[in-house]
């Protein structure tokens, strides 16, 4: 099976403390991918839309998945794509 392309830079790559001792590796990869290639997860219609919005104008994307253990998490890339951040709601 062939992987989809990125369809975006997602720059430095970070974890929370947090969601780093609660979040299984191989989960956080396979959401990195998902995100990166725009499957953002457990999004309304609304911030779907948004997110493409912000493909095109270079806006700040989210993302949101469960892992195995059923733990929300969110994957948030910044504007200028320097960074992604992967973290738990209660983080932010």
């Amino acid at each position: 099976m062939s992987q989809l392309p990125s369809l975006f830079c997602l720059g430095q790559l970070v974890i929370t403390v947090n969601a780093k001792d609660q979040l299984d590796p191989d989960d956080v990869l396979a959401c990195l991918t998902r995100h990166s290639q725009g499957d953002w997860g457990d999004l309304s219609e609304e911030d779907r839309q948004e997110n493409e919005r912000s493909l095109n104008h270079g806006f700040r994307l989210l993302s949101v998945y469960n892992d195995r253990d059923g733990t929300k998490l969110w994957i948030i890339t910044e504007a200028d794509r320097s960074s992604t951040c992967v973290l738990l709601p209660e983080d932010y």
